[in-house]
């Protein structure tokens, strides 16, 4: 890209953030710039001809069109009968039909030049190009760019220059509408309203102050009231009339362009007619709202396509409002309105639409608070208030919460008016309506402690909140209802749950779900009071609304919501007299319906209910029906068992615990028969040993003995192990998550309860410090994810105070300052999920002997991952570390390159049948070997049996092997090792095996992977004619005979005899 092109980008981008308008009047405008601009332009072959040079041509064209404006007469530049005029004109007509940004600056060069009182004559003819050009051809691009230069003529040209051819303008407008294919264009649209409404602007009279009132006047005199009441009889041309009514029909277009431009229309001819015609377009404006809601019972009931009609009402309503043109006897159907459209959220499939048209609305309010008098806001301030902090708290949409934020804010500034105005604002503020979440639960229970406001939070929450579309909005709704009836639970509690529990009658599946969650909320919030007796009671009438729920509707698999909001009205609501003698006879059957669901939550939710049943009643017997049946069940059957164990309080009754620990075990032992095959199920199981440990943690020593705590703890390590992969991938991460929580959980519990319990017996240190490398393990490897989980809860262990026990600091983690070195110290914040970050730190952890196996095990399969984000940080660093290294330790304990040499044999030396060990490890070797990291290790004689041992395991039954990768990475070590010059002759013929492989692939692998290295390093051997034998002969040949003549020349070529 040359020079100019890149001046001409930058140029464009500041174009784009900042207007063309503001960026154009710092480009050079003298005289001479005229025939510079033009002639660049039309240099034949030049820059500009360029079918990629766009940005240059926008910004010699933007320049062109400022320097056709100089105040001469561009005839003065004619030279030799060339008319620079009509050269300019030329120019912009050739790229005013361009699909590009072209066309845009095309369409300012043309308007200008026509606006200049010397080029007006050429006007009228261009008009009769467009309008037979539209009737012709239609071509889309050229009609939107000519319209461009009409509107932009009208807006800005002389009134002469648009009266004297209003005609011409009306009969191109006509043309583009008898054209479908042009109407069918968003933006011919757009153009027509501009063109439209400037057309009518330039017939009416320029100004029209007569009762207007611009602003809001503070103080106003006897002459201005008097003035008011001034009205100037003046005929509006027919014209003007169609105008208005096809402003009204672009106002309910389908896209929001062309409703906003006709919007902005609408308001600028009302505020050039005199106040009677004014209020005669904004009930046209009002009726608006009423042509889709004649025929609707209630808001919902509006079809959706009464989002655009009520979305263009409300623009058009808020550029009348923002210009002061609403009279005051109209503020009352109009804020009925707006009341309305505030609320407008009408269900489309599986979404809504409408939150343009709330969004919308907020702005007329806005507008309002800006335009109108304080008295005539006065009666209605109060309602406003109410309805703005509603949805500045409870929309779905972040952009709506802000919008009404902002509205309240301006009433606030303005008038005054509305209650605890200051206060109630700093709750709902830009930042505390940013967030959903916070919104509902924080800033509304807030606002509620103004008693105005609460009674309209409450019936938003339970009309609004509880029965929209969106279940995550319904869950909030029920959420913030509980946080607000607490505020006065035994005026509200009542009440509200009657009316919620009106909803659980409707035929709306939502409504009955919101319902559940409403009353399941309400009944948890009966905790907060002092009095049982009141508590229990007011939870019973919750229970009771269950029953307008049928088992049916609970039951059907399309209504899991349904189901696990029921489930959690159970666990919220039920007490002891439940157990025993109900009117709501169906529960049990609610709880055996969610655990035998298929959606996790549904179950979960279940197995809550169950367990708030487990507090008030043995349960030992139907636990025991529950795992002799779901234990050989189905999948779903086993997920829901192994939630359900972890959540029942073994603390009030038994259960049968025993029984539980060993299904527990025998779920996620992979001997034992009662397995679960399911990786959601065995996730399940794991959870449910830590929950299980949370749950009986203050009384450790009465419940487990030290053998089956030990047992369980050894279950969650060897959970660390299982690496199952399927369709999805790594589902057995989901497990290794589960149980690096469940680890460090555990441990915490153990440790702190040691002054309770036997420590040693129960949590041995070396134990341990086994969990604690395999959570190290963990942390290192591939998964982002799970390195994080690792971080977070290695790092809250690393944090943890001592056991109240003898020799406590037996269970102080090896290395601690180290860690907390790396860690702690710097404060930066990342975590271990950056592995730029991470890894160049994770590698010093090999310093730590106790788990330097686990560490480096973790860094092993890091270097082996697919993943180039994670492959090359760690490659990257654990070359860097090795650097770092003495080659062998010369005292104990001290880590050596020899010593990481030494524990990556170790690894495989007892698993050379296990590709997913070795294959890592040959991997590892070779990043090392290619960055020559161990190349050292030759000059040591510990060194070089280390490396001996490395050949001969790495070539070890190498012939025999049948995976490709496996044999790839064998290959390349034993390649890398030629660089060894006391392994030379070994490594040299170990190579023809590779050569002269069954599979084509590896022996084109092995040349090509050859040719890398003699080209890279130096092996005292002259390897010209070896590397001509690699590139010229044929080695995917079929003709075996060749192939191993070629690998016996090559061999001969590197020998040293």
């Amino acid at each position: 890209m040359s020079r100019v092109s890149r001046i001409a980008t930058l140029l464009y981008l500041y174009t784009k953030f900042r207007g063309y308008k503001t960026i154009v009047r710092f480009f050079p405008h003298e005289v001479p710039d005229v025939t510079v601009a033009l002639d660049y332009m039309r240099m034949p072959g030049g820059p500009t001809q360029d079918a990629e040079q766009w940005a240059l041509r926008y910004i010699v064209l933007l320049w062109l069109s400022l320097v056709c404006m100089i105040p001469f007469d561009l005839a003065q530049f004619n030279d030799e009968g060339n008319d620079v005029a009509a050269q300019i004109e030329a120019v912009a007509e050739d790229h005013i039909g361009k699909a590009g940004l072209e066309r845009e600056t095309a369409s300012i060069v043309l308007s200008r030049l026509y606006i200049r009182k010397d080029m007006s004559t050429r006007f009228p003819k261009f008009l009769i190009n467009t309008r037979s050009g539209v009737e012709s051809s239609g071509e889309t691009f050229k009609c939107i760019g000519r319209l461009k230069v009409i509107s932009e003529i009208l807006k800005s040209g002389s009134a002469e220059l648009a009266q004297d051819n209003l005609g011409s303008i009306w009969d191109i407008v006509r043309a583009v509408e008898a054209r479908e294919a042009l109407m069918n264009n968003t933006i011919v649209r757009k153009f027509r309203v501009k063109v439209l409404s400037r057309t009518s602007l330039r017939i009416l009279p320029s100004t029209y102050q007569a009762g207007r009132r611009k602003g809001r006047a503070l103080l106003r005199g006897p002459d201005e009231e008097q003035a008011d009441a001034v009205d100037e009889d003046i005929d509006v041309p027919e014209d003007v009339e169609t105008v208005i009514e096809e402003l009204m029909q672009a106002l309910q277009d389908k896209d929001t362009v062309v409703r906003w431009s006709a919007a902005k229309s609408v308001a600028r001819i009302a505020e050039r007619l005199p106040i009677d015609l004014g209020n005669q377009i904004f009930d046209t404006v009002l009726d608006l709202f009423s042509i889709h809601s004649m025929a609707a019972a209630n808001l919902y009931d509006l079809p959706a396509v009464a989002e655009s009609t009520w979305h263009g009402a409300c623009l058009a309503s808020a550029e009348i409002a923002r210009r002061g043109l609403v009279a005051d006897d109209k503020l009352s159907q109009l804020v009925t309105w707006l009341s309305q459209a505030l609320s407008f959220d009408v269900r489309k499939g599986s979404h809504s639409v409408g939150s343009n048209v709330r969004d919308a609305a907020t702005y007329v309010l806005w507008s309002l608070a800006r335009a109108q008098s304080v008295s005539a806001l006065a009666p209605l301030a109060e309602g406003l208030a109410k309805k703005l902090v509603t949805v500045s708290l409870f929309d779905r949409e972040v952009h709506v919460r802000r919008a009404a934020s902002a509205a309240f804010q301006e009433y606030v500034g303005r008038t005054s008016l509305f209650p605890d105005g200051i206060d109630v604002l700093r709750k709902t503020d830009f930042y505390a309506v940013g967030v959903r979440r916070n919104a509902f639960l924080k800033a509304a229970p807030e606002v509620a402690e103004h008693l105005t406001y609460r009674d309209a939070l409450v019936d938003h929450l339970l009309s609004v909140s509880l029965r929209h579309w969106d279940p995550n909005v319904r869950q909030l709704g029920a959420q913030s209802l509980e946080a607000i009836c607490e505020l006065d639970l035994e005026a509200l509690g009542q009440s509200t749950a009657n009316r919620a529990s009106k909803l659980l009658q409707s035929i709306d599946i939502d409504d009955i779900h919101g319902a559940l969650l409403a009353l399941a909320e309400l009944a948890s919030a009966c905790n907060i009071l002092s009095d049982k007796t009141k508590c229990d009671a007011k939870k019973r009438e919750m229970f009771a609304y269950l029953n307008l729920v049928p088992l049916s509707t609970v039951q059907s698999s399309r209504n899991s919501l349904v189901t696990s909001a029921a489930c959690y009205l159970v666990s919220t609501a039920i007490t002891q007299n439940e157990i025993h003698g109900s009117p709501v006879k169906h529960w049990r059957d609610i709880i055996d319906v969610g655990l035998r669901h298929r959606d996790n939550a549904v179950q979960e939710q279940s197995a809550n209910a169950l367990a708030s049943v487990s507090r008030l009643v043995d349960c030992s017997e139907l636990l025991q029906r529950y795992m002799q049946e779901f234990s050989t069940g189905t999948p779903t059957l086993q997920q829901s068992l192994g939630y359900l164990l972890g959540s029942l309080d073994y603390t009030a009754y038994g259960h049968n615990l025993s029984a539980a620990i060993q299904c527990l075990l025998n779920a996620v032992n992979p001997t034992s028969p009662g397995r679960f095959g399911n990786v959601e199920a065995r996730r399940n199981a794991y959870s449910s040993i830590s929950r299980l440990f949370q749950t009986i943690a203050p009384k450790i020593s009465r419940y487990l003995s030290a053998a089956t705590t030990q047992e369980l703890f050894s279950a969650l390590q060897n959970g660390l192990s299982d690496y199952t992969v399927d369709q999805r991938g790594d589902v057995g991460s989901w497990i290794r998550i589960a149980c690096i929580k469940g680890l460090a959980e555990v441990s915490t519990i153990l440790m702190s309860n040691g002054d309770d319990l036997p420590l040693m017996d129960y949590f041995p240190p070396e134990v341990y410090h086994e969990a604690i490398g395999g959570i190290l393990k963990q942390g290192v490897e591939r998964l982002d994810n799970v390195r994080q989980t690792s971080g977070e809860h290695f790092l809250g262990l690393l944090s943890l105070p001592s056991p109240s026990v003898e020799n406590a600091e037996q269970w102080r983690i090896d290395g601690e300052e180290l860690f907390k070195r790396l860690y702690l110290a710097d404060g930066e914040g990342k975590g271990w999920k950056e592995s730029s970050w991470f890894f160049p730190k994770a590698v010093k952890m090999l310093q730590v002997a106790r788990y330097r196996k686990h560490v480096l095990a973790g860094l092993v399969f890091s270097v082996g991952s697919k993943t180039d984000s994670t492959q090359r940080p760690v490659s990257q660093s654990l070359v860097k570390y090795v650097e770092t290294l003495p080659t062998v330790s010369r005292s104990d304990g001290e880590y050596s390159v020899r010593s990481l040499l030494e524990g990556l044999l170790d690894q495989v030396k007892g698993n050379l049948g296990s590709n997913t060990v070795v294959i890592p490890v040959l991997q590892t070797i070779t990043v090392l070997l290619e960055a020559d990291a161990l190349t050292r290790l030759q000059n040591e004689p510990e060194g070089l049996q280390s490396l001996r041992s490395l050949l001969s395991i790495a070539s070890r039954n190498s012939a025999r092997l049948k995976n490709v990768q496996r044999i790839q990475e064998t290959m390349k070590v034993i390649a890398n090792l030629l660089v060894i010059a006391p392994l030379y002759s070994e490594g040299l013929a170990m190579l023809p095996q590779f050569f002269t492989h069954r599979f084509p692939k590896i022996r084109s692998d092995t040349a090509e992977y050859l040719y890398m290295i003699l080209q890279s390093k130096d092996i005292e051997v002259e390897t010209d004619v070896a590397e001509e034998i690699l590139l010229e002969s044929e080695w995917t040949s079929g003709n075996m005979a060749d192939v191993e003549s070629a690998s016996a020349r090559f061999i001969e070529a590197l020998s040293r005899d």
